[in-house]
């Protein structure tokens, strides 16, 4: 999208709903009340977005990721029906499951393009779940990777032993994809692999799936295919139960981190959210503060998002930034306000971050009135301040 402000506003959650008295195996979006980042509301009325009658018609554990260029998402997610549609059950499902992919393109978070079902993995994996994206620039290409059991290529009842591999593919178009291989087996089952990148490292995030595995774990690499992992933390969320699918990504004003939880066990159902201020120290604590957040959300990303994004998905425009009156005296630069309020077309308001334009330092040294302007996240009205510079 043109024209777009790097600056940062707002949250998107793509995932889909557990509801096993329904058909709620869809992409969902959830939406960040302003920059709030622990407080979220469904939107579309809470109806699905996006679903699927091609392969098992169920989608779950969705994932979304932006182009380097910023202008276009992809968006990929399990093709698995657990609730009203094949009940085989988990072995089945895991054995003899879809290999394919479902997959979306959008330019705006709005229109979204046809799905296609997209055989990634190969025959002699028992199926294709949890499959995310991220963009490698060494390679300038994308790596998808999900989960797989592996059998010997002569076990085509994949009736022997196996344990689940993350398995990864190359792509530029999402369209035509590499060769599946294999980017970690630990010998012991492991799922939901996430990760994010953090001053030249790659932070991960996985669920070792093993008897006395090490639970939901956190492990740091140098590089996307490095061979150098050190475990950071393991058995993260245990407080809660059993919980698998996380997803992490950083605060955008505030030097945090969020790592959401999929909570399943007994005593509800949905994200739980832990917090950090380092990454490096691998020390996730429970965030202690309200979390506004519909029940039975489940497996997806959060995509934080930029320019007038959030506003587009809110239905909403920026009406009014109020004007700003400042007063310094001559030689001194004025202190303009990190924030401003915006008025919103639906009658609310907001304090937004704003980024003021820097004159000339000798601006200030000459009693007068400057005019100076702001580029206010989240919109592209500017705010603008009428400093009064006084002998």
């Amino acid at each position: 999208m043109s024209g777009i402000s790097p600056a940062p506003f707002g949250y998107l959650m793509v995932h889909f709903v557990e509801d096993p008295d329904g058909y709620a195996e869809k992409i969902y979006l959830s939406l960040s009340r302003g920059e709030d980042p622990t407080r979220w509301y469904r939107l579309h009325g809470g109806e699905p977005v996006l679903t699927s009658e091609q392969g098992t018609t169920g989608l779950r554990d969705p994932h979304l990721v932006r182009s380097p260029a910023g202008d276009r998402f992809h968006l990929v997610a399990t093709d698995l029906r657990v609730f009203g549609g094949d009940d085989a059950g988990w072995h089945s499902w895991s054995h003899h499951g879809s290999r394919s992919i479902m997959i979306w393109e959008t330019a705006d978070l709005v229109t979204w393009s046809q799905g296609r079902l997209v055989e990634v993995a190969p025959e002699s994996a028992g199926m294709a779940w949890a499959p995310e994206s991220i963009y490698d620039d060494e390679r300038g290409e994308y790596v998808v990777f999900w989960s797989s059991h592996l059998f010997e290529d002569n076990d085509r009842d994949h009736a022997g032993p196996t344990h689940s591999r993350i398995l990864y593919a190359t792509t530029r178009d999402f369209v035509t994809f590499s060769p599946a291989q294999v980017y970690m087996d630990t010998g012991s089952t492991t799922i939901d692999t996430t990760m994010i990148r953090h001053g030249g490292k790659v932070f991960r995030f996985h669920k070792d799936g093993g008897p006395a595995g090490r639970q939901l774990y956190a492990d740091v690499v140098s590089s996307l295919f490095a061979d150098d992992a050190v475990v950071l933390q393991e058995r993260i969320g245990l407080e809660f139960g059993d919980v698998e699918g996380p997803l992490v990504f950083k605060d955008s004003y505030a030097k945090r981190w969020f790592l959401f939880v999929d909570h399943y066990g007994a005593g509800g159902v949905g994200y739980r959210p832990f917090v950090t201020t380092d990454l490096e120290a691998g020390d996730w604590a429970g965030f202690d503060g309200e979390f506004e957040l519909p029940t039975s959300t489940k497996h997806g990303v959060v995509v934080p998002l930029r320019g007038g994004e959030w506003e587009r998905l809110a239905l909403v425009t920026t009406s009014s930034v109020p004007a700003l009156s400042v007063e310094t005296t001559a030689g001194t630069a004025p202190r303009l306000p990190e924030r401003v309020t915006v008025r919103l077309s639906d009658g609310s308001s907001q304090q937004r971050p704003v980024v003021w334009q820097q004159p000339e330092p000798a601006t200030w040294s000459i009693p007068g009135r400057v005019e100076v302007a702001g580029a206010v996240a989240g919109t592209e009205m500017k705010a603008t301040a009428t400093v009064a510079v006084q002998a």
